[in-house]
């Protein structure tokens, strides 16, 4: 097969960037079991193992398809402008609070997250392990981590820190900065929690051989969850609050989930209790890049075999009543 995999971004991704990561290692993946890949993306981009032509959404979709070159099916990774002019799945990525149809060929990226759209139409992430290395599960780990763009709120990283106090570690905050204008001017003075900003590459990788648990604490249904099977693969237990796609990724094997800061604080101080290799092997048995692309070609073949992925067109069952989900901090 031919696919056309389309998003709104620049490839490849430099430090922080979920989608296009996953559609880097997807990509890649594809090529390595024999099929043909193109990327549709942001100017600037640029691959190694496949063609890249330039994606403007301003202009009328269908017209900037390279219809010449043989492709058979696209995959989306975002909402276009007008019907893709071949046979097309799109990947919902994230979360919405408006209730408007999608693509009846639309994939989420959890079951969870699929069923909060009445779908049970998911492809879980996929990592590829080349980019992480060797975890050194023996390697001595010496204060726990938070990863996430700590600017959203959702994420809660002020629920992180509060933990990692509890709990009386040190926390490092992998994606945030110490001074913080959109959580209400956050300074953090606290010589416990160090700030590292976006990282990527082998400086996050570093900074996660030296981790012994991850902290999660978010108040939102998260979609999927990169950061926790990045996490995992370096053998860290994911301690976090129950919520979205966390119970699917997060078995009692390998962490804890609860949505009381002293019942996680408690788990983080019984962090070495769980096995680094347990956790290891559950990112490498489920959530591969390799995973993920043979979940998308059966995908793409049942599209191209002329059926579709959703008996209807998916719509978001119930918009949340509240912005923030619970959690009990207990300050």
């Amino acid at each position: 097969m031919h696919i056309l995999l389309v998003n709104n971004t620049r490839i490849p991704a430099l430090q922080y960037g979920g989608t296009e990561r996953v559609i880097w290692w997807l990509g890649k993946a594809l090529v390595q079991a024999g099929h043909q890949v193109s990327y549709m993306v942001a100017p600037g981009s640029h691959c190694d193992f496949a063609p890249v032509y330039v994606f403007e959404p301003e202009k009328p979709f269908a017209a900037q398809v390279p219809m010449d070159k043989g492709i058979d099916l696209i995959h989306l990774n975002h909402m276009v402008n007008e019907a893709p002019p071949l046979p097309f799945i799109m990947t919902m990525h994230g979360n919405t609070n408006i209730q408007f149809p999608l693509y009846r060929n639309t994939v989420f990226v959890s079951r969870n997250h699929a069923a909060r759209f009445g779908s049970d139409s998911f492809v879980y992430n996929g990592i590829d392990p080349a980019d992480y290395g060797d975890p050194m599960l023996d390697h001595p780990r010496r204060y726990v981590h938070f990863l996430g763009d700590a600017a959203w709120r959702v994420k809660n990283v002020r629920g992180a820190m509060r933990i990692a106090r509890l709990a009386g570690v040190p926390l490092h905050v992998i994606g945030g900065v110490r001074f913080n204008v959109n959580q209400g001017i956050r300074l953090t003075f606290d010589p416990r929690i160090h700030f590292h900003g976006m990282q990527g590459g082998e400086a996050k990788n570093r900074l996660l051989r030296d981790s012994g648990g991850m902290i999660f604490p978010v108040r939102w249904h998260e979609p999927f969850g990169l950061a926790i099977v990045e996490s995992l693969y370096f053998g860290c237990p994911v301690f976090a609050t129950p919520y979205g796609s966390l119970p699917e990724l997060v078995p009692p094997t390998v962490g804890l989930l609860a949505t009381a800061a002293s019942t996680l604080a408690e788990a983080v101080r019984n962090r070495d209790s769980y096995s680094r290799q347990l956790c290891h092997d559950w990112v490498m048995d489920q959530f591969t890049a390799q995973h993920m692309m043979r979940a998308y070609v059966k995908a793409y073949e049942k599209v191209l075999n002329g059926h579709t992925l959703n008996a209807r067109e998916p719509v978001l069952q119930e918009v949340p009543a509240e912005k923030f989900l619970a959690f009990d901090a207990e300050e």
